[in-house]
C-alpha cells in the first residue's frame, strides 16, 4: 500500500470520493488542495467508452489550450535548406537534419517535441526504436511531420499537447497549472473536451464518456460527473 502524507490525508477528507462534481466545484476543490510548494500542474483524467485493442476505436489527436501548459517547450526541428530558417523564425530551440541525427544517436535527448519535415522522415526513421519509446518521434497525424514548419513550432510553443487512449481506455491530459487560477484551466479544459468528443471513434457504442475526474500533480483526484461536460462546451 503506498504512502499518503498528512496533506494529502488533509486533503482527500475535504472531497467526497461518492460525489461526482460539476466542473466549477471540482476544479475549486482540485485547486484548495493543492498543498506543494511548487506550481503544480492540474491534469485531467477522462474514461472513455472505447477499447482501444481495436484499430478502429482508438482515440488519438492533439490540441493548441488557448492558455498553453505553463510548461517551457523546447522543440527540436529536423529540416534542411529554407524550412531550416522557417524554422528558426518560428522559435525553434534546435535546427538541423545528419548532424542532429547523429548527436541523438550518441544519446543527447535535451529536447521535449519534434517536428520533421516530410522529405526528412527516410533519415529520421533510423531514430524510431530512440525517440518513438520516448513520444519524441514525429508523427504525420499529429502535426509534426509537415512542409508548414512555422504553424507546428508556433503550436508546440503556444502550448500544443498530444494524447492517447491507454489500454485501460483512459486519457491523460496536463490542462494548465495551479497558478492559472480557475477561469483559464476551464478554457483549456473545454478545448480539451472539445477535441475528445470530436475524436469520437463511430465504431464506439453505447456511453462515450464514461468518467471525468480532475486532480493536481500531489493531489487527490475530484470526480466530475460526465453528464456536465456538455454544459462546460456551451458557456465557451
Amino acid at each position: 500500500m503506498a504512502f499518503r502524507g498528512k496533506k494529502y490525508k488533509n486533503a482527500v477528507k475535504m472531497i467526497d470520493r461518492n460525489n461526482k462534481y460539476g466542473f466549477d466545484e471540482a476544479l475549486s476543490l482540485a485547486l484548495q488542495n493543492a498543498y506543494a510548494k511548487f506550481d503544480e500542474t492540474v491534469d485531467v483524467a477522462v474514461r472513455l467508452g472505447v477499447d482501444p485493442r481495436h484499430a478502429d476505436q482508438m482515440v488519438r489527436g492533439s490540441v493548441v489550450l488557448p492558455h498553453g501548459t505553463g510548461r517551457t517547450v523546447r522543440v527540436l526541428v529536423f529540416a534542411k535548406g529554407e524550412k531550416e530558417k522557417e524554422a528558426l523564425d518560428a522559435g525553434a530551440d534546435y535546427v538541423g537534419a545528419d548532424d542532429l541525427v547523429e548527436k541523438i544517436k550518441g544519446g543527447w535527448l535535451d529536447f521535449d517535441k519534434s517536428v520533421a519535415t516530410p522529405d526528412m522522415m527516410g533519415t529520421v526513421g533510423k531514430l524510431g526504436k530512440i525517440l518513438g519509446p520516448r513520444g519524441l518521434m514525429p508523427n504525420a497525424k499529429l502535426g509534426t511531420v509537415t512542409f508548414d514548419v512555422n504553424r507546428a513550432v508556433t503550436d508546440l510553443k503556444a502550448g500544443k499537447i498530444d494524447f492517447r487512449v491507454e489500454k485501460a481506455g483512459v486519457v491523460h491530459a496536463p490542462v494548465g497549472r495551479v497558478s492559472f487560477g480557475k477561469e483559464k484551466i476551464l478554457q483549456n479544459m473545454t478545448a480539451f473536451f472539445e477535441m475528445v468528443l470530436k475524436l469520437k471513434p463511430p465504431a464506439s457504442k453505447g456511453t462515450y464518456l464514461k468518467g471525468v475526474a480532475i486532480s493536481t500533480t500531489m493531489g487527490p483526484g475530484v470526480k466530475v460527473d460526465p453528464l456536465v461536460v456538455r454544459e462546460l462546451l456551451k458557456q465557451a
